[in-house]
């Protein structure tokens, strides 16, 4: 068998992404790799003024892009950025999700009201983005759907049981929807980060005693940086995974494999 290579095969030119919490921090990140590499850009997150920022970041590197304001909590928030994204750019290639929020408290500490929020963006609010773009991926025939899970989703993390509850529901709705949706040529995948460092963290690894604790978990020896997700992002945009759906790349510096 004869092996074509091509230097075009992480190519994203005009191809239009919606990334949800992107108007900072991982997501921020990813939305410009995406955009580095080719693509057009949907800014969507619930801080819209910190979202048109991230706009305009994305066309400095000559891209397209749109900001809009989304409660991924909210089917019809959500609907609405479907449409905005399909006027202003008639389809929809891409789809990461990426709005998340965490929750630090004793198991015996969290409220009903602390489950609720974070279950309700971290894991409804991805089955709810995943659905509203995957049926107009459906219609096309491709589509190619990231979702942001955790290596909680695979470790047992204290003080953070609505977290962990939820990233390792992402986990499993990833391998249920890429198996449901591959007849459509709709690759489900996922990505896992581990601790990264990001304003968010900031003042959690500012405290030595927890930076040397979470640094002492972690083969490489060090967080990751926001940087480090553009390729496992770009990647599995791309064409270069064509073949690989239902899969969680973690991408946490070896914690997991300790």
């Amino acid at each position: 068998m004869e092996i074509e290579l091509s230097n075009k095969v992480f190519d994203l030119t005009n191809k239009v992404a919606i990334v949800t919490g992107s108007a900072r921090g991982l997501g921020r990140a990813m939305a410009l790799g995406l955009a580095k590499y080719g693509a057009n850009i949907v800014i969507a997150d619930l801080r819209f003024s910190e979202a048109s920022e991230t706009k305009k970041e994305v066309e400095s590197l000559g891209r397209e892009s749109l900001a809009i304001k989304v409660d991924v909590t909210k089917s019809d928030s959500i609907n609405e950025m479907v449409e905005k994204t399909l006027e202003e750019f008639d389809k929809i290639d891409i789809l990461v999700c990426s709005a998340g929020v965490s929750v630090r408290k004793p198991a015996l500490e969290i409220t009903e009201e602390d489950w609720d929020r974070v279950i309700d963006i971290n894991l409804k609010g991805t089955f709810l983005c995943d659905q509203a773009v995957g049926r107009e991926m459906k219609k096309k025939g491709r589509g190619k759907i990231i979702n942001i899970a955790s290596v909680s989703g695979q470790l047992g993390h204290p003080n953070r049981s609505p977290y962990t509850a939820s990233k390792g529901g992402v986990v499993l709705l990833t391998k249920a929807l890429a198996v449901e949706w591959a007849r459509y040529n709709i690759n489900v995948n996922a990505i896992g980060p581990g601790f990264f460092r990001t304003p968010l963290t900031e003042d959690y690894l500012s405290n030595e005693k927890i930076y040397n604790e979470i640094i002492s978990k972690i083969p490489m020896g060090r967080p990751g940086e926001v940087e480090d997700l553009i390729g496992p992002a770009v990647f599995l945009a791309s064409d270069a995974s064509n073949y690989i759906t239902g899969h969680t790349l973690f991408v946490e510096g070896g914690r997991i494999a300790d």
